[in-house]
């Protein structure tokens, strides 16, 4: 049976279940919770909290023993399943130069094994 959605992803995702702190942009203070995938353009996390699509966040999301630091739009927003939790993707809009080369190092590293 053929998959009637079109994938419109750019970079290859890999399942990441990390510590991820976020911030939204105007608000003061930073929640914690875990991310589900995470490709060089973007991540999505799992919160039981809502996120307007569109909203700004500042990011703080663990990769082995370094803390990656970015900024992202919400670009979707799903309810989970028989849960009050959601599963948000996060587009990077600005991400360090070096946390975005060594996150494609290990994307490139997890994809190879």
């Amino acid at each position: 049976m053929a998959d009637w959605r079109e994938e419109k992803r750019r970079f290859p995702r890999i399942k990441l279940n990390t510590a991820l702190c976020y911030q939204v942009r105007g608000a003061h203070d930073f929640n914690s919770t875990v991310s589900h995938d995470i490709s060089e353009s973007g991540v999505a996390l799992v919160n039981d909290k809502f996120i307007n699509c569109e909203s700004l966040l500042n990011l703080k999301i663990k990769v082995l023993s370094r803390v990656l630091s970015a900024v992202g739009k919400v670009t979707w927003v799903n309810p989970m399943p028989h849960s009050n939790r959601f599963r948000i993707g996060v587009e990077f809009l600005e991400i360090d130069t070096w946390d975005k080369s060594y996150l494609c190092d290990y994307i490139s590293m997890q994809s190879n094994k």
